[in-house]
């Protein structure tokens, strides 16, 4: 039996990617085109690979089948591709990586300037997504997570600061107005800012100094999306409202022009920096490869430049 190659990658794509749109997005082809594409394999195959539902697309029992056969397959296709830019002077395709919202902002900045101007031939898209996401699945070839949340599978490189801080900032009229703490627990008696993950989590706020710990559950009018509505907690700390608990990094900028004043500075908790992930069981696409020396060569330009 004959299929198109092309339809079996649109249905692995879309399988992926949990939807038409979403696996439209990922591979530059439209919704509509894979669609169609979807349909001319399962007529041809006379089977329904994808169920359709106006708020999810799954994988039938027989479509789930077909993708873990086709997967490897089409990754060694990928493989065997990837060798021909290995007669090229400079490497070209796409890098697509899975990373946190606070990794877009506070990261990648300060890297794909220079990757780009150094590999004009490779185009990079990102996806800053706060979930936890398979990466493969995702259709990105790599991703950005903190050391807990590394997936003991993965091969994992230092990427961006290696010390990171949370800390707490608000602004000096609501200082003046309420008070400024001297220990986390008055923070109990102050409006507090906060967050949720898309889980449904919400952190506490912990604190360290001279090796005693904290962490506190302070109250607070506002609750917002960590990501992607960390902004406004910003903004409305920006006017007054109160305590916002962030990364250092992000409040960085407002402190500085003096729109937010450190709270309990002393006491905020440093951590570990961020990892530059990927399956450490498959190829290594030419794109990743440069971009992973890239980030290594950054890391030894740095420890070259304050040793």
């Amino acid at each position: 039996m004959k299929v198109d190659l092309g339809d079996l990658d649109a249905f692995i794509t879309v399988a992926r990617a949990g939807g038409f749109r979403d696996g439209a997005r990922l591979s530059g082809a439209s919704a509509s085109g894979l669609s169609d594409a979807v349909k001319r394999l399962e007529e041809r195959l006379g089977v329904r690979l994808l169920n359709r539902t106006t708020r999810s697309v799954v994988p039938t029992e027989a479509g789930q089948s077909l993708l873990e056969r086709l997967g490897p397959v089409f990754g060694e296709v990928e493989s065997a591709l990837d060798v021909i830019n290995g007669f090229r002077d400079r490497p070209m395709g796409t890098l697509r990586l899975n990373v946190p919202i606070s990794a877009a902002r506070l990261v990648l900045p300060g890297i794909l300037p220079g990757f780009l101007a150094a590999y004009p031939e490779i185009s990079v898209e990102v996806m800053a997504d706060d979930r936890f996401v398979d990466v493969l699945a995702a259709g990105c070839d790599a991703g950005i997570r903190y050391e807990e949340r590394l997936e003991q599978d993965m091969i994992a490189i230092p990427i961006g600061p290696r010390v990171q801080r949370f800390a707490a900032a608000a602004a000096p009229a609501y200082l003046d107005r309420c008070g400024r703490p001297q220990h986390p627990r008055e923070l109990l008696g102050h409006t507090c800012l906060r967050g949720r993950f898309a889980s449904g989590a919400q952190p506490a706020w912990d604190f360290q100094c001279n090796g005693e710990r904290l962490s506190i559950d302070p109250p607070g009018p506002l609750l917002v999306s960590i990501g992607t509505a960390v902004d406004l907690a910003v903004e409305v700390a920006v006017a007054g409202s109160g305590i916002v608990y962030l990364f250092e990094d992000w409040l960085r900028p407002y402190c500085r022009r003096g729109e937010l004043e450190p709270v309990l500075e002393s006491w905020w908790p440093s951590f570990s920096g961020p990892y530059l992930y990927y399956p450490g069981r498959r190829f290594v696409p030419a794109p990743l490869r440069a971009f992973i020396e890239f980030v290594k060569n950054l890391k030894s330009d740095s420890s070259d430049s304050t040793s």
